[in-house]
C-alpha cells in the first residue's frame, strides 16, 4: 500500500530516512524508515514490514527533493548492497555519520565531548583495498556472477563494475566471470577474498573440491595476465596458501612511522590504506606518548598501533585474543626492528577483569580498537579499579571504534569511573555505506 506525503528528518543507522505518521489529533505518531529517502525530503512510500512501534518502507515518490541528494556515480546504486548513501552528497554523509557519533554518546549515555574532532577522510571512490566477493553459477541464466550481494537478498548482484574497488579490480570482474565459468569446479566455488598491499593483488580461492591439472593451467594464466597472486583456501581463512606466484608478499606501509606490516590476505587489515595511515596517526597524537611511558594496546591485531606506538613510548604491550595473532605481531615487530620495545599477550579481552589488569602491571596511557561488540569488560574492569586502585588507573585512553553504539556503551562507564570526554570524531572509512568508525580520548580527571 502507497500511502500521503510523509516528511523525513533525518537518517537512521543503515542510511534509510526517519519520518512519523500523524495521529488523528495532529500529534507525531509510529516512526517509518524509509529507504533511499533524505532528511529534508517529502516523499509517498509503500510499507513491506509493519509492526506496532514501527513501519520499514521503500519510496515510491519524491515529492521534494534535498539539496544533498545527488545522483549515484554507480549503474547498480539500489540493487547492489555494497553501498547504501551514494544518493546523498559526499560531504554530507561525513556530516551525519559525525551526527550519529554525536547522538549515540548522548542518548545512550548521556555523554558528551568537549572538543568534536574533525572528521578524517578521503578518496571516495576505488578505496576498498580489501573486499569478499561471492561467486554464483546461475544455471538458469547460463552466467557466472561475481561481486557483492544485492540489497536484502542472498542473491549475488549482476554487476559488471564497482566504483568503490580499486579501478584494475573493477576491470577485472567481468574476466574473473569468464575465468571461474571456464573451472571445473565453476560450482564448488561460492567465493574470492580480495586483498591489495602495496605492490600486490591477491586473490583468495574458497574451494570446495581440488582443482584440475587444466584448472591451475588456467589460473597460472590469469595471474600472469592480470598481475595478480592467487591462493587457495579449502576450509577456515587459516587454510589459506599461496598458490601462484609465491613472491612476493602482501604488505602495506605506514610510512611516518617508519614501519611496514606483512600480512596475510585473510588477516583482518583495515579496508582503506589511505584512512588507516592517518587514523594511525591521529590517534598517536592523540594519545601524547612520551618516551619513558609504558602503554597498551589492546584488541592489537597485528600490530597497526602497536609498532608506530613502539617507535615513541618506552614500552608497548599489545594484547589480542588469538594467539595466531599475537605470534605474528611478534613477527612483525621483529621484521621492524622492534621486538626491544613491544611484548604480546593473549587474552580473551572480552571477559578480561580488574585482576587480570593489575597481573598486566601499571600503564601510563592505552588505545582500544575492538571489534563491534565493544570493550565492555575492560572498561568495567577499569570501573572497579577507579574505587579500589585509582591510582592504577592509565592517564589517557584512546578508543578506536567501529560501532558509535558500543563505543558510547564503553563511554558510559569510563565516565563513571572518573574519566573524561575530552575528543570524539568520526573516520570516514567506508564512503557511501553507513558504517561509521570513529575515535574518542578520555582523560582521568
Amino acid at each position: 500500500m502507497s500511502y500521503n506525503k510523509i516528511n523525513i528528518t533525518a537518517l537512521d543507522m543503515d542510511a534509510r530516512g526517519i519520518g512519523h505518521l500523524q495521529n488523528e489529533d495532529g500529534t507525531e505518531g509510529k516512526v517509518v524508515f524509509v529507504d533511499g529517502a533524505l532528511p529534508g525530503e517529502v516523499v509517498s512510500f509503500s510499507t513491506y514490514r509493519k509492526k506496532a512501534s514501527w513501519e520499514n518502507a521503500s519510496m515510491t515518490q519524491l515529492h521534494r527533493e534535498s539539496s544533498q541528494r545527488t545522483k549515484p556515480k554507480c549503474a547498480y546504486f539500489g540493487l547492489c548492497g555494497g553501498c547504501s548513501m551514494q544518493h546523498l552528497d559526499a560531504n554530507a554523509q561525513v556530516a551525519i555519520k559525525q551526527r550519529v557519533l554525536e547522538d549515540s554518546l548522548w542518548h545512550i549515555s548521556k555523554v558528551k565531548a568537549k572538543t568534536m574532532l574533525r572528521p578524517i577522510y578521503g578518496p571516495t571512490w576505488g578505496y576498498r583495498y580489501r573486499a569478499r566477493l561471492s561467486v554464483r553459477n546461475v544455471l538458469k541464466k547460463g552466467i557466472v556472477l561475481v561481486g557483492f550481494h544485492e540489497k536484502k537478498s542472498r542473491y549475488v548482484a549482476n554487476t559488471e563494475t564497482c566504483e568503490i574497488l580499486p579501478p584494475h579490480i573493477s576491470a577485472m570482474l567481468m574476466p574473473l566471470r569468464g575465468l571461474i565459468s571456464s573451472l571445473s569446479i565453476v560450482n564448488d566455488l561460492p567465493q574470492i577474498e580480495l586483498a591489495i598491499g602495496e605492490d600486490v593483488t591477491a586473490l583468495v580461492l574458497r574451494i570446495m573440491q581440488p582443482l584440475s591439472a587444466a584448472d591451475e593451467v588456467l589460473l597460472k594464466e590469469f595471474a600472469d595476465q592480470y598481475k595478480v597472486q592467487w591462493w587457495l583456501q579449502v576450509k577456515g581463512p587459516e587454510t589459506a596458501e599461496p598458490f601462484y606466484p609465491l613472491e612476493p608478499q602482501l604488505h602495506y606501509l605506514l610510512p611516518e612511522f617508519g614501519v611496514k606490516m606483512p600480512f596475510k590476505p585473510t588477516d583482518f587489515t583495515q579496508v582503506n590504506h589511505f584512512i588507516n595511515r592517518v587514523m594511525v596517526a591521529r590517534a598517536l597524537r592523540l594519545l601524547d606518548v612520551q618516551a619513558h611511558e609504558r602503554v597498551a594496546d589492546l584488541f592489537c591485531g597485528l600490530g597497526n598501533f602497536t609498532l608506530p606506538l613502539a617507535t615513541q613510548a618506552r614500552e608497548v604491550v599489545g594484547i589480542e585474543g588469538s594467539s595466531t595473532l599475537t605470534e605474528r605481531a611478534l613477527e612483525n615487530a621483529r621484521s621492524n626492528g622492534l621486538q626491544d620495545k613491544t611484548s604480546f599477550s593473549t587474552r580473551n579481552l572480552f571477559e578480561i577483569t580488574a585482576e587480570d589488569l593489575v597481573a598486566l602491571g601499571k600503564f601510563d596511557r592505552m588505545l582500544v580498537d575492538p571489534p563491534r561488540d565493544g570493550a565492555m569488560a575492560l572498561c568495567e574492569a577499569l570501573l572497579v579499579l577507579s574505587t579500589a586502585m585509582p591510582d592504577f588507573l592509565p592517564r589517557r585512553i584512546v578508543y578506536v571504534s567501529c560501532s558509535p553504539g558500543t563505543l558510547a556503551r564503553d563511554a558510559g562507564l569510563l565516565v563513571k569511573a572518573g574519566y573524561v570526554t575530552s575528543f570524539a570524531g568520526v573516520v570516514n572509512m567506508f564512503p557511501h555505506t553507513s558504517h561509521v568508525e570513529s575515535m574518542a580520548v578520555f582523560d582521568l580527571v
